[in-house]
């Protein structure tokens, strides 16, 4: 237990020091070379541009950590000569800068979507702090499109970097701060650099960003959440209601109610669901076809929606025919999974383009999944008629 892990951990030791780390420091040297011959040399500009562009996928690989190895070599190599420090770390910093302006773009463009917020901010931060995984994974590599804007700044900033031959004469301080890093007699030139990362990928960002609607999207989250905290607000003040008992279910849509039979799906027109009724919609908005219990909710596609009234009937509602596929575009839920409603209070909408685009029918369905034990439930198909209004079936 003592003398094989020891005798393993000296001969690990005296391999490194003897073999593997004079191999390491020569290929480093290496490396270092081929870097310093593209940062000082004639090409110096094609090669800031090129590092410039892929350092952000470098981080993605973890293959950015070794850049921290030719730093210091430059930086050893450089000492007493006329342009002392290492040009590669100030690029670094200014791909931090730029994959952070990338989120701050994003964050203006989803300022009414505060679930996006809540990583937006804390990731530009650290971004422009100098750890750009938090914003590469969470925010620009989602939306593919600001990571490419970060890399083009980041790209535009290193090719001034280095036709200015700005140097750094330490590496660790990253994004913004990494100014203080730098050679005194380039601090000017550093500060035009940051300007170039920090405002071409936000400007490219806020342009793509409205053209894809990105904007548009995060306005209509913000009024969801509205929406969902004002019912919760409601909820909270007031007290609990009652579910009221009925001998009836109205419409959950407006629209012709037809026989179930005519519905043109197997599994429903069958009955194996239950007795119901099909409705051909002409309005977007689901209602409550009596007082009840919302039971059940499909969070991933938003399709149905599962009532029990105060005697035990249990209703299902499902909005068009193999919608499921959509997985949730079009419909949205304005209820939530416990809560008591009336008769007429909204429970989902849908989007009847939506629904006519993806291929689908868009029946509404009202299902009398379980009836309790009352026998003498009757459907009312040919009618038409309103929301949260008539008898479509009866006890």
């Amino acid at each position: 237990m003592i003398v094989v892990p020891f005798c393993s951990l000296t001969l690990a030791v005296m391999a490194a020091h003897f073999i593997l780390g004079p191999i390491g420091w020569k290929i480093g040297d290496g490396i270092a070379f081929v870097v310093q011959a593209g940062i000082s040399g004639k090409f110096r500009v094609l090669f800031g541009a090129i590092f410039g562009f892929v350092y952000a996928p470098l981080v993605i690989t973890g293959l950015h950590h070794m850049t921290n190895a030719v730093d210091l070599q430059l930086i050893a190599a450089n000492e007493g000569t006329a342009h002392p420090g290492t040009m590669l770390w100030p690029m670094i910093a200014l791909s931090n800068i730029a994959q952070g302006s990338a989120v701050l773009g994003m964050s203006i463009l989803q300022k009414k979507d505060s679930r996006a917020q809540e990583v937006n901010i804390p990731s530009c931060i650290s971004c422009y702090l100098g750890v750009t995984e938090p914003a590469i994974f969470g925010v620009n590599l989602k939306y593919g499109f600001p990571f490419i804007c970060g890399m083009i700044g980041s790209s535009l900033a290193a090719i001034f970097s280095t036709a200015n031959s700005i140097s750094a004469t330490a590496i660790g301080v990253g994004g913004l701060p990494g100014i203080l890093s730098i050679v005194p007699q380039y601090i000017g030139q550093f500060a035009i650099a940051m300007a170039i990362a920090f405002f071409v990928p936000l400007i490219l960002v806020l342009i793509v960003g409205r053209r894809k609607g990105i904007d548009k999207e995060a306005e209509k989250a913000g009024i969801e959440e509205a929406e969902e905290a004002a019912i919760e607000a409601k909820e909270a003040a007031a007290p609990a209601e009652e579910i009221a008992d009925t001998d009836h279910l109205a419409s959950p849509v407006d629209g012709k109610v037809i026989a179930l039979a005519e519905v043109n799906d197997g599994v429903f027109s069958s009955g194996a669901m239950g007795d119901g009724v099909g409705i051909l919609p002409s309005g977007e908005t689901v209602v409550s076809p009596a007082s009840a219990t919302v039971t059940s909710l499909i969070e991933d596609s938003k399709h149905a929606i599962g009532l029990t009234l105060k005697n035990g009937i249990e209703v299902l509602i499902h909005v068009g025919i193999d919608t499921v596929d959509m997985k949730g575009k079009g419909f949205a839920y304005k209820v939530k999974e416990g809560q008591t409603v009336r008769a007429g209070d909204p429970l989902l909408t849908f989007s009847k383009a939506d629904i006519k685009a993806a291929g689908h029918p868009d029946t509404v369905l009202m299902i009398v999944t379980e009836d309790n034990g009352i026998s003498d439930i009757v459907m009312h198909p040919g009618q038409d008629v309103e929301a949260g209004e008539g008898e479509v079936a009866t006890w």
